[in-house]
């Protein structure tokens, strides 16, 4: 089934896209379902996710975000919905660089003009204040732009990312919708046993970070890892740290074994940062 991952700008008509194509496909929109297990997951109020998540949160609240969690719980849930087989779109949460790598998922960037998007957001909310608007809009960008760079090192609107970059200004919605579908129905987006099980060595690294995220004894290991037929290879820590990173990565289902490749000779790159 389809898998295509979405990253849009407020008031590029992202949503809509999104919405269309879940209708097309007949496939779940993935976004809200992500913020409540988050939120459960992190022992937090909802409210305060979709804060960190649109940059609206508070000095207090950015302070004792724990944002590494954040990113490391949200990548296991996005993964997790993309291993289920039943096909999604899933709009944000970094998604389209999560699973990049992934052959059979469709990565798509929605966009527009800053004025397009000011004009859009003031219709939508029925306002003429276009400052506290730009402002809003502002804000979210700057978000998207520092989560990205934080945990991706890349600049998230440079065309290179993504499969396929569309500009609403000039291009339709329903429009949008058929230039991914046609990409999503090309072979080279079919999904094979080599990229299945690309995408099943990915949810283990992810599954493995979350579990020793939890983990009080492993919870701020800097440590590399990736997965292979549910062989975990770990780098980047000493022996005693590493002793502790086993003890809680082989607990977790789907995990076969665990290895170590010394500090001296670390030449691995995590699954994802």
């Amino acid at each position: 089934m389809p898998v295509i991952a979405i990253t849009r700008e407020m008031g590029s008509l992202g949503k809509d896209v999104a919405a269309g194509l879940g209708e097309e496909l007949d496939v779940p929109v993935i976004y809200h379902e992500v913020i409540d297990h988050l939120a459960d997951r992190m022992r937090v109020r909802k409210s305060h996710v979709v804060k960190l998540l649109d940059g609206k949160a508070g000095l207090l609240e950015r302070l004792t975000a724990d944002q590494t969690s954040l990113f490391i719980h949200s990548a296991d849930e996005i993964i997790g919905k993309t291993l289920e087989g039943q096909g999604a779109v899933i709009r944000g949460w970094g998604a389209t660089h999560l699973l990049r790598d992934i052959p059979h998922v469709v990565t798509v960037r929605v966009c527009a003009p800053l004025e397009t998007r000011r004009k859009r957001m003031c219709e939508r909310l029925n306002t003429s204040d276009v400052a506290q608007v730009a402002e809003e809009i502002h804000r979210n960008d700057e978000a998207h732009t520092a989560i990205v760079k934080r945990h991706y090192g890349l600049q998230w609107t440079d065309p290179e990312h993504y499969d396929l970059v569309l500009n609403t200004e000039r291009v339709s919605v329903d429009e949008c919708v058929e230039e991914v579908l046609s990409i999503v129905r090309s072979p080279k987006f079919a999904e094979t046993a080599a990229s299945r099980s690309k995408l099943e060595d990915l949810a283990l690294s992810a599954h493995v970070w979350a579990a020793l995220r939890r983990a009080q004894e492993t919870r701020e290991t800097r440590a590399t890892l990736t997965s292979s037929a549910g062989v975990v290879t770990v780098s980047g820590c000493g022996t005693d740290e590493m002793l502790k990173i086993v003890e809680v990565a082989i607990a977790v289902p789907g995990v076969r074994d665990v290895k170590y490749k010394p500090r001296e000779s670390d030449d691995l790159r995590p699954a994802f940062h």
